[in-house]
């Protein structure tokens, strides 16, 4: 009756639109005073707040933050998108494939999906329309690479997740690479069908000399020397993924200053940005942690771990079961709320099924992915349609395909799991 109780309130706070932190921890509060009184709950609050964001991995996102931040205020994203075409225009849907491209590479600086989406909305989609690509064609392109953002280390998403579950945050980071290179091909490979099947879509192309093509490369260093600064030395076990992401705001920040983008105010801008989001973040794991003790003193997760046992329901069965939810609760809620309210429950049953931590991390943020640009919430779509000025329905209209391909590339994930784990597992130590 309890958890019946606390549930109910916890959906009740959500359909008036309170916060997700704020109704973790009244949920969680009301449920531990019913459970167990005052004493219980007063002694939760005064252990969870110093508990939740006391790891040392949390120090990961304030400065991947910052890093971004500093990428963001060196403009360079820009430049980018447009060096990258000088080498894909000729093929057919180049545009296109640019913007697939950039958002992986922006994805490497930056782990905000809705970020990615703002800024390919306002650079690539005006070139594509330049160059008569159909704008709800176009539209769906940048929705859905800007999802690369949530995979592509360092994603924010990726850190949270290990935060909630004490997983390996540099093996989650460096898992996500693989299946980031994976979606960037299938985005391509979409573009293509719709292509073949018309033309229209992308009718023209643009091709450059070759002597513009080269010179468009310096553009690719700074994102190539911030990847291989993080990511590599988290592979190679250089560096913890803390102290890689110390080096990587630092080194955003000394581009930024040569330059010539960055001065005081910038300065500030970026640091308040970094500070209130990481406090916003650092609250959501405070809340989670209340709430998570809650469902762990009542034993649900262990009640469904014995319901499953106890039926004996084929693994398959659930993954593809959780699948369908993860799916559902997306079209609803943004990625970082779908983690605190079913990690902590749906976690234990899986590793009770046999599968790894790690792949299940990737999947989740995977059908997280596909969420940022299903309706009603679809906030990638929100994004690109409020920075072009289009109909919603004309950007949504768009990603579908990219949705189907997006689906197909988790199902065949499910199958073949070390397509996640191999590089992770090949890390140094």
């Amino acid at each position: 009756m309890f958890v019946i109780i606390t549930v109910l309130l916890l959906l009740l706070n959500l359909s008036f639109g309170i916060p997700v932190a704020f109704s973790l921890a009244i949920a969680g509060a009301a449920g531990l005073y019913m459970f167990g009184g005052s004493q219980l709950l007063f002694g939760i609050l005064a252990t969870a707040p110093a508990s939740a964001i006391s790891s040392y991995e949390f120090l990961t996102i304030p400065m991947f933050l910052l890093m971004a931040e500093f990428m963001i205020a060196s403009r360079v994203s820009s430049s980018l998108f447009h060096a990258i075409a000088r080498w894909t225009s000729w093929l057919p849907g180049g545009l296109g494939i640019a913007t697939a491209l950039t958002g992986a590479a922006f994805g490497a600086i930056s782990g905000s999906s809705t970020a990615a989406a703002a800024t390919l909305s306002s650079t690539s989609i005006p070139a594509m329309v330049d160059e008569g690509y159909e704008r709800g064609f176009a539209s769906g392109i940048v929705s859905i690479a800007g999802t690369l953002a949530m995979l592509i280390p360092p994603s924010i998403a990726i850190i949270f997740y290990g935060l909630l579950t004490g997983t390996s945050v540099a093996k989650l980071l460096v898992a996500g690479i693989v299946p980031g290179l994976l979606v960037t091909l299938f985005i391509i490979a979409t573009i293509w069908l719709l292509i073949w099947r018309d033309p229209s879509l992308a009718p023209s192309r643009r091709s450059y000399s070759w002597s513009e093509r080269f010179r468009s490369l310096s553009v690719a260093g700074p994102f190539l020397g911030l990847f291989m600064l993080v990511t590599g030395l988290i592979y190679l076990g250089i560096a913890t993924p803390v102290e890689a992401s110390a080096l990587g705001a630092l080194g955003a920040f000394v581009f930024a200053v040569i330059t010539d983008h960055m001065n005081w105010d910038t300065f500030k801008r970026a640091l308040l940005s970094t500070v209130l989001t990481s406090a916003m973040i650092g609250l959501i794991v405070i809340s989670a942690q209340i709430f998570g003790f809650f469902i762990t003193i009542t034993q649900v997760t262990q009640n469904l771990v014995n319901f499953v046992a106890a039926h004996d329901l084929p693994p398959y069965a659930v993954m593809l079961f959780l699948v369908v939810l993860y799916i559902v609760l997306g079209c609803f809620l943004d990625q970082l709320s779908i983690l605190i309210l079913t990690v902590p429950v749906v976690l234990p049953v899986v590793l009770s099924l046999g599968y790894d931590p790690i792949w299940f991390g990737i999947i989740i943020i995977l059908l997280a992915e596909v969420g940022m640009v299903t309706p009603p919430i679809g906030l990638n779509v929100y994004v690109v349609a409020r920075n072009t000025n289009q109909p919603v329905e004309t950007v949504f209209r768009g990603v579908w395909p990219h949705v189907a391909a997006h689906i197909l590339l988790i199902l065949t994930m499910l199958i073949f799991p070390q397509i996640v784990l191999w590089l992770p597992g090949s890390m140094g130590q």
